[in-house]
């Protein structure tokens, strides 16, 4: 019961932290992982409970969504659509006992990506380096991490969409419809895994909606470098904790 409490804060923390500058999955993968569940659970778990919140942040800024590279945003869809299923089979085909050894490489990587997307400089206006194909395969690697893991996919899409040659602001809300997209596939095909735990995802899904709400109404108040550099440091300490775990 204290760790379906402590889970329930914690998702309410991350929802905040989704909504005002991301990483909530550092927060909600050890606190699922503190309940009892393997890694590979607490995972797919965690895309579940986060989804929602993921689909109310991307409805706000779906009139800026744009196609990238000589895409259309439908094709950028499709893809993100197929890459989404291909990852979540994979997850689910993926044994607990290799998924638990790859975790710790896993969270070191979206830690790294989180990092480098919030800290380093953007340039707002510069050629595109990304073509046709290019922006395709980008989009396409990007959703099956997507639906394996998810940890920095906003960063990774963020980059490759203005490596295509779309602005910032609208680069932003591509990557949060897509986003949701490739989540959507990967929860559509995760809700039938026995590896859910529902009591959890529940708890979780209801905070991090709770959490949501609440990071909407502070979006303009509050530092998001300062919860970057939060998500960043949550990040480091769990990728050391996962691998002192590891045998």
């Amino acid at each position: 019961m204290t760790a379906l409490i402590i889970l329930f804060f914690v998702a309410v923390w991350a929802g905040i932290q989704n909504a005002l500058a991301g990483g909530g999955t550092f927060l909600t993968l050890p606190a699922l992982m503190l309940t009892g569940m393997t890694a590979l659970a607490a995972n797919i778990t965690s895309t579940i409970a986060l989804f929602p919140g993921q689909i109310t942040s991307s409805w706000g800024g779906r009139a800026h969504v744009a196609g990238a590279g000589g895409l259309s945003f439908r094709a950028l869809m499709a893809i993100s659509l197929a890459g989404g299923i291909a990852g979540a089979v994979l997850l689910l085909v993926t044994p607990s006992d290799i998924f638990k050894h790859l975790v710790p490489w896993l969270v070191l990587f979206a830690t790294s990506v989180f990092a480098y997307g919030s800290f380093m400089p953007r340039k707002a206006d510069h050629p595109p380096v990304l073509g046709r194909v290019g922006a395709g395969a980008a989009q396409f690697c990007i959703a099956v991490y997507g639906g394996y893991f998810g940890g920095g996919i906003g960063f990774l899409m963020l980059a490759a969409l203005t490596a295509a040659g779309l602005a910032i602001r609208n680069a932003n809300a591509t990557k949060n419809v897509l986003a949701g997209m490739m989540n959507a596939s990967a929860v559509a095909i995760f809700v039938f895994s026995p590896q859910v735990h529902w009591l959890q995802a529940a708890i979780a899904c209801v905070g991090a909606a709770l959490g949501g709400m609440i990071g909407g109404h502070m979006v303009s108040r509050v530092n998001q470098k300062a919860l970057r550099a939060f998500a960043v440091a949550i990040g480091v300490a769990l990728t050391i904790g996962l691998f002192l775990r590891a045998p």
